[in-house]
């Protein structure tokens, strides 16, 4: 079953790829979601899921599609006459719920399946689905699988990890990963987590990885290449591995030998390290952003091959990918609202590292002083910092506004300036160690910022958070917001640093 793009409310599109699997004449199949603001269609009710095991059959050219199995593990939290998964990129070939063969069809951008028999609440199930995961991009869709230059990575930030394999693709549900990958005996592959086996049969190799700590799945990460794989240790023993095009290898080295000590750095600030291992994916490929995929960040070669980039500038943009392991990664967002939890966070830090390593004017205050000005435009043009605006139709990542950068990181200053260095320190801590391995709202950073600092933020976190206009900044009554701008005019995050090559997120 080839399945569309999502045009809502349209009639279910009855499986014709296996005969068995045709769909009882009952109610037409139909998309649900958990409701989210941004993404209401986006994940699905009924179910909370354990586990996902992946298995992909690369065949050896990234226009091709990958033969996959993804068994799902999962809680019903409802009884259920039907499951929804969320997918769209890819032809189902049969479904097995108990390991019996269910019936299946597409409703928009869900797979909709109906076990022979309705499940329980509380019940444990285990759905099978055999299908393609197709590389080459559906139109109009962000994100899903990356093509580079060798092989292919994945990039499933917001809401796209449903075009490559079937999963309840929301950050509210969390859950452990084992990812199986064949491939022709030349290319290398690496995914997620840590290896637990690599076992050749004949012209192929299949490696495979496992998580130990809960993921969501827009940061499932998969690379397939020529590669090379470099192992160093990080703090505290901390296995650090890095994946790089082969031929770059040394030209690459005096970046990657910079993690553990910004690993380091980032600990001084909030406290252990949340995982199994860590390392950066430098994929030769065209992909616009930098990504926070969960142990193993994705980032584009050219970032650390173009000269014109000052290397402070460089390590920052490690850093802010490197901080998204606390916030976002760690401790992920309960709804996409949430988002500026793990921007504004990582933003912060990435200023804060150029403050301190770059010196030379680079400095926070002046960073901050500087989106205090563009503030106002910010928000009228992609909301408040937790009231973001819906994304442009076909263009899911444009929630990733300057108003989840630097617009949220300006609030996190404006905390310390009202609470205390002292009094914020200790609250980014709390933060990550409180909420570590789940997912947390804008309501519970909140909560416990007023708890930690003895005060009444109320008033504080309304205006910075959901105002349409920037309050007076604590501390700096004379910082004024920017005229407004020329209609046309570029609506960029200003920074002290050069301008961002693209997108970090």
């Amino acid at each position: 079953m080839l399945l569309t793009p999502r045009t809502r409310l349209k009639s279910a599109i009855l499986a014709s790829a296996v005969s068995v699997c045709l769909v009882a004449a009952s109610a037409p199949a139909a998309p649900l979601g958990v409701g989210d603001r941004l993404f209401p269609y986006l994940g699905n009710p009924g179910y909370d899921v354990a586990s996902y095991d992946l298995a992909l059959t690369y065949p050896g050219t990234n226009t091709k599609p990958l033969q996959a199995v993804t068994t799902i593990d999962a809680w019903t939290t409802t009884a259920l006459d039907r499951i929804n998964l969320d997918f769209a990129h890819g032809k189902v070939e049969s479904v097995e719920v108990d390991g019996v063969t269910a019936a299946f069809a597409s409703a928009d951008d869900d797979l909709v399946i109906t076990p022979e028999k309705s499940l329980p609440a509380g019940d444990w199930v285990r759905i099978t689905v055999r299908h393609t995961s197709d590389p080459v991009s559906a139109d109009g869709r962000d994100g899903g699988w990356v093509k580079t230059a060798d092989g292919l990575a994945m990039a499933n930030q917001a809401d796209a990890a449903h075009l490559v394999f079937p999963c309840n693709d929301h950050p509210s549900d969390k859950a452990m990963f084992t990812i199986r990958i064949t491939a022709p005996n030349d290319y290398t592959a690496v995914a997620g987590g840590l290896p637990t086996g690599v076992e050749r049969a004949g012209r192929s190799t299949t490696w495979t990885y496992r998580s130990q700590h809960p993921m969501a799945t827009e940061l499932a990460q998969v690379s397939i290449g020529r590669s090379t794989v470099v192992h160093r240790e990080g703090p505290h023993a901390l296995p650090v591995r890095d994946v790089v095009p082969t031929k770059d290898r040394e030209v690459l080295e005096p970046w990657l030998k910079k993690t553990p000590d910004q690993i380091a750095w980032m600990e001084d600030k909030v406290g252990p390290y949340p995982f199994e291992t860590y390392g950066l994916l430098m994929a030769e490929a065209s992909t616009g952003f930098e990504l926070e995929t969960q142990t193993l960040s994705l980032f584009e070669r050219d970032l650390f091959t173009e000269p014109a980039y000052p290397k402070w500038y460089v390590e920052s943009i490690m850093v802010h990918e490197l901080s998204h392991q606390w916030f976002g990664d760690s401790v992920s967002p309960r709804t996409w609202s949430d988002l500026w939890l793990n921007e504004g966070h990582a933003t912060w830090y990435e200023a804060l590292y150029a403050e301190e390593k770059a010196g030379d004017g680079h400095t926070l205050e002046a960073r901050m002083k500087a989106a205090y000005g563009a503030s106002d435009r910010w928000r009228a043009t992609g909301g408040p910092p937790a009231l973001p605006k819906a994304p442009k139709p076909g263009q899911k990542i444009s929630i990733f506004r300057p108003n989840v950068y630097d617009g949220a990181a300006l609030v996190l200053y404006a905390l310390r300036q009202e609470i205390g260095r002292a009094a914020f320190e200790h609250l980014e801590r709390a933060w990550v160690h409180n909420h570590r391995d789940a997912t947390a709202t804008t309501a519970d950073f909140e909560r416990l910022a007023q708890e930690l600092s003895g005060r009444d933020l109320d008033q504080f976190f309304k205006d910075w958070l959901y105002g349409e206009k920037t309050p007076t900044m604590p501390g700096h009554p004379d910082w004024k917001p920017a005229p407004p701008v020329v209609k046309g005019e570029p609506q960029t995050a200003p920074k002290v640093a050069p301008p961002a090559p693209r997108a970090v997120k």
